[in-house]
């Protein structure tokens, strides 16, 4: 029985033994590698420039109110629709004021009445004194007279303006062409003096106002030729700077800048923009530091960390945390992390990750 045993064991092993072998010659699965395409970090040594955020407005924009108070009777347009200078946007009640207009043009009737008696008397009057028939202080009394009654004529007059005028702000015109941003009344509210019943906002030209921090508003000067990126439309058009205030007062330690847009086909009043400020470099060549710029593109943001994937030495992706600096444009500032003439992967056809293959 012992011989029997000992057969059998070592069988067993060696099944055991060709089991692990061919558990350890199983074929692999490969990775496919990512295709990516590389760039170079290069030092810029052009003329920096500094990006400040921004909104488009219109140049010509207004809330209009009015003077009286009434019922809103009619409104006349809708958010949105083209108006011209002088149509008719908001009508309020107005009885009164037509009661009133009855009552000046009475009072005009009865003036002017007054004056034309009194005009006929101070001719006679006048006739009579060069004849030597009227005293010198009858004529006196009549000049008197006529007087009083052409400033009583000219008074209704001017009455009948005031009430005139405040038709206007009973009927609600466009100051300019533009197009109606919001209404805030519809018809029935009461209407207020001074409460806001339209906005409307001139279409035909916009600008852009930026807010620049202290250390970069130095530098800009009013004429600069700026470039002015849409974001909602990924485009850029051309500005220049009209208005650069010097006070900070009123802006919360930003100053503002108003920049006037050369085309704005396709920009809506309300985008929010990113302005590029070309810093004045004359005399300061010989000082201009080099700036190490990558594409926003390229970055990988997890959470607060800020990096970009390298290429280690098996071709392989290697995510390179980096400390960045300032914006410029759709580029930003490495302080540290990279290096010059470094190669970085600026957009791959597939999910990255570290230590991903990737093939170039």
């Amino acid at each position: 029985m012992k011989k029997l045993i000992i057969p059998i064991a070592i069988f067993a092993a060696v099944l055991l033994n060709e089991s692990c072998g061919t558990d350890k010659k199983a074929p692999q699965v490969s990775e496919t590698p990512v295709s990516v395409q590389l760039s170079e970090a290069h030092q810029n040594m052009n003329s920096q420039y500094v990006t400040a955020s921004g909104k488009v407005e219109a140049e010509n924009s207004a809330n209009l109110s009015t003077r009286m108070m009434g019922y809103v009777t009619k409104v006349s347009v809708k958010v949105g629709d083209k108006v011209n200078a002088g149509q008719l946007l908001l009508s309020i009640n107005n009885a009164d004021l037509l009661a009133k207009k009855a009552q000046v043009d009475a009072s005009i009737l009865q003036a002017s009445a007054a004056y034309n008696n009194a005009k006929k008397d101070y001719d006679r009057f006048v006739n009579l004194f060069a004849q030597q028939s009227a005293s010198q202080k009858e004529l006196d009394d009549m000049t008197a007279r006529f007087e009083m009654a052409k400033a009583a004529l000219e008074g209704a007059r001017q009455m009948k303006n005031e009430v005139m005028a405040q038709f206007s702000y009973a009927n609600i015109t466009a100051p300019f062409s533009g197009v109606v941003t919001n209404t805030f009344v519809k018809e029935g509210d009461m209407a207020n003096p001074g409460m806001p019943l339209i906005s409307i906002e001139g279409a035909s030209k916009l600008q852009v106002m930026a807010m620049v921090s202290e250390s970069d508003i130095s530098g800009i000067k009013t004429g600069m030729g700026v470039s002015v990126m849409v974001k909602s439309l990924d485009k850029t058009y051309k500005g220049t700077v009209i208005e650069a205030s010097q006070s900070a007062k009123n802006t919360g330690g930003q100053y503002l800048v108003k920049i006037g847009m050369e085309q704005t086909v396709g920009v809506l009043s309300g985008m929010f923009v990113n302005v590029q400020f070309p810093i004045p470099s004359a005399g300061k060549a010989s000082n201009q530091e080099s700036v190490l710029l990558v594409p926003e593109t390229a970055l990988v943001r997890q959470g607060q960390l800020v990096g970009v994937y390298t290429v280690g030495s098996n071709k392989e992706a290697i995510l390179r945390w980096l400390r960045t600096g300032s914006k410029y444009g759709d580029q930003v500032e490495v302080l540290s992390g990279l290096s010059a003439d470094e190669s970085y992967i600026l957009s791959a056809n597939g999910k990255l990750y570290n230590g991903a293959k990737i093939s170039f």
